[in-house]
């Protein structure tokens, strides 16, 4: 009976054992499993990425000064042109009989300057002679050999002569500013005829032809702009207009290296620099789309291509990538293992690392994590403060890291302090590294490599 009785208590245990067994086996398996990577030390490069339009660095707008009929027209577009050489011609016929009415208007404000200059002469000499009978009169008077009329109206003579000598001087001044007027006319209406016939301002491609042989030139006003009649571009000097959004302008300066994708040239990338950087935005900060919402604002960069260019054209759609920073051998963390957790502080800002979550209990399906509840308010002179870090795992628990970041590669954040090299930190998946809390026990999945 006594032997009975051990076997019954023997088979109780190890019932009880295996149950115990099961369960601890069954929490195992339950708990989340995450993907690791070692930090270790890498080579970064911070990268800018914007799109834009392959522009010319220099191209000019041949618009016209003169109205009238396109009578010659030279050049096509797409043709390459030298500096100096004819483009079109308007038709100068107008402008031909204006230089001709000037040319005439000049020569008759010459004579009338010689003939005022007769009458100056003329005036002058009239003068001489009233003021010699004027001294014979008064020396008649001193021997009492004339009367006193006489005297009198050779005075007033005298007046009246230099009075008219004053305003045939006056008369010469006159035709003299009239000639200076017809001149700066005349000079006017050569200018103008000579922008009847417009020659390339530099040596490039027509890249836009507006006009035909036979249509009419507008001048453009001040609320009116003329007609752009050819559009020259020097395409021996490439760049790259990309727009860049604002929160990535800060780190954008001028010299820094950069490297433009042109889609109309596949499988190739072309080295440059950027030249300029926009102080105002391209679009306004407060305008809104068709969905009521906000969108970004954008700064022209601009980036001079290095090296040639094969069958380029203004307009193609291009990318470019600035290299903003780099770093050489400096211990990097993925980008996807870095989070933000509500953490809690003491009074000398050392992390405090709390207990876990309670884990709540099933009999069938093992373990399962409590519901999410507020945390507890802080002990005096501790504080709780979001903070950017990554989980390392230890000891088959997560221990939340605080870290401070410098630039970001493509695929990881330079890390400044708060790791070492070698520390396994989580990278996955995604809803895990959402989830953990500091301290939670993990299932390694194999590092990644």
């Amino acid at each position: 009976m006594r032997r009975r009785t051990w076997l019954i208590l023997i088979a109780v245990m190890l019932l009880a054992g295996a149950g115990i067994g099961a369960r601890i086996w069954s929490v195992r398996q339950n708990l989340p499993a995450v993907a690791v990577e070692a930090v270790r030390a890498r080579d970064l490069d911070a990268i800018v990425s914007a799109s834009g339009k392959i522009q010319p660095k220099r191209q000019v707008n041949v618009s016209a000064t003169t109205m009238g009929r396109v009578t010659r027209l030279a050049v096509q577009e797409g043709q390459r042109v030298k500096a100096g050489q004819f483009l079109l011609e308007i038709d100068p016929r107008s402008l031909t009989g204006q230089l001709e009415r000037g040319e005439a208007s000049v020569a008759a404000a010459r004579s009338s300057l010689e003939q005022s200059t007769t009458a100056v002469e003329q005036a002058r000499a009239n003068l001489d002679l009233a003021q010699q009978t004027l001294k014979r009169q008064q020396e008649l008077a001193k021997d009492g050999l004339t009367t006193r009329e006489a005297l009198e109206r050779a005075q007033n003579d005298v007046t009246v002569r230099e009075a008219d000598l004053k305003t045939r001087q006056q008369e010469v001044q006159t035709r003299e500013q009239q000639i200076k007027q017809e001149q700066a006319g005349l000079s006017t209406t050569r200018y103008n005829l000579s922008q009847v016939t417009i020659a390339s301002p530099m040596d490039g491609i027509i890249t836009r032809r507006n006009i035909e042989e036979g249509e009419n030139v507008v001048v453009g006003t001040m609320n009116n702009a003329g007609t752009v009649l050819l559009t020259v571009a020097d395409m021996s000097a490439i760049q790259a207009e990309i727009e860049v959004d604002e929160t990535d302008i800060p780190n954008v300066s001028i010299g820094q290296a950069a490297i433009v994708t042109i889609d109309a040239v596949p499988d190739r990338m072309f080295k440059g620099r950027v030249t300029d950087i926009g102080n105002s935005p391209i679009q306004a900060a407060a305008q809104t789309n068709t969905n009521g919402q906000r969108q970004a604002t954008n700064f022209k960069v601009v980036v001079t291509i290095e090296e040639p260019v094969p069958d380029v054209r203004p307009g193609f759609t291009c990318a470019g990538e600035i290299t903003t920073a780099t770093r050489k051998h400096v211990v990097s963390v993925p980008i996807q293992a870095l989070t933000v957790r509500e953490v809690l502080f003491d009074e000398r800002g050392t992390l405090v690392h709390e207990p876990p979550p309670p884990v709540q209990r099933r009999f069938f399906g093992g373990a399962a994590p409590a519901a999410p509840a507020a945390p507890p308010d802080p002990p005096p002179g501790q504080t709780r403060k979001e903070t950017e870090g990554v989980f390392v795992v230890r000891e088959g628990r997560v221990v939340f890291q605080p870290v401070k970041v410098g630039i970001a590669g493509e695929r990881y954040f330079e890390v400044v302090s708060g790791l070492n090299a070698g520390d396994q930190v989580v990278t996955g998946p995604f809803d895990s590294v959402r989830q953990l809390a500091d301290g939670s026990p993990v299932k390694v999945n194999q590092p990644a490599r």
